[in-house]
């Protein structure tokens, strides 16, 4: 992929998000258009976006008991995504119906663990061990699964890709050195994600909230 920054849309309005895209979309690679656009506008909205002729990345995060997740993906199939994501921690069989139900071409990529939480937000659900420990149990899950790869943050993407060097890696919670990271707890730089591993990043505020969006998502590259 020659440019692995998707900018991440994330807004319920269809017009400021056709505007973001029209403005970024010679510097990136993709859109990423999460829940909050996806329950204001649905797939109409979806395909309003596709008309920029980006890859879409559909960041839905499904997680439910198998089949009603399978019937999901198999409901988003004409979209032809790019990239969907579900939640590795639906389980092995959740994983494997989503990845069969999904359109050919659309790598289907399990969240192992929000970079909004760290290792104290673990322990408050009940769950053992670190973060980092957490991250590769779920992308073992997912190897064994047989989708595309997962979602993690940069802090884990290196010992990740090192165990599963031909999975697809997502990194959000990316920031510019000495860059705000608002509700974010695990964020690196592009370039430390990059050479860590990712495939692609995901990339919002530092893109969407500059004086110029094209400009930053232009200066962000020139840093890969």
């Amino acid at each position: 992929m020659s440019n692995p920054i998707y900018v991440a849309i994330d807004t319920p309005d269809l017009d400021r998000a056709k505007a973001m895209a029209d403005r970024v979309r010679r510097h990136v690679g993709g859109l990423k258009l999460g829940l909050e656009f996806f329950v204001a506008h649905g797939q109409p909205g979806v395909r309003e976006m596709a008309r920029f002729g980006l890859p879409i990345f559909l960041d839905l995060k499904l997680h439910d008991i198998p089949n009603t997740v399978a019937k999901a993906v198999q409901a988003l199939a004409p979209l032809q995504p790019a990239i969907l994501t579900v939640h590795a921690a639906g389980g092995r069989a959740m994983l494997e119906d989503a990845k069969a139900a999904a359109a050919p071409g659309t790598k289907v990529v399990a969240v192992t663990m929000l970079t909004s939480l760290d290792t104290a937000d673990l322990v408050a659900t009940g769950v053992a061990g670190n973060a980092h420990d957490q991250v590769l149990r779920l992308a073992d899950l997912a190897r064994e699964a047989g989708i595309d790869g997962i979602v993690c943050s940069g802090e884990e993407v290196g010992a990740a890709h090192a165990r599963w060097p031909k999975g697809f890696f997502v990194v959000p919670g990316v920031r510019m050195a000495g860059g705000s990271v608002g509700d974010q707890k695990r964020v690196v730089t592009p370039r430390t994600a990059t050479d860590a591993g990712a495939s692609i990043l995901v990339i919002g505020r530092p893109i969407t909230q500059a004086d110029d969006p094209d400009a930053a998502a232009r200066a962000i590259a020139a840093t890969l």
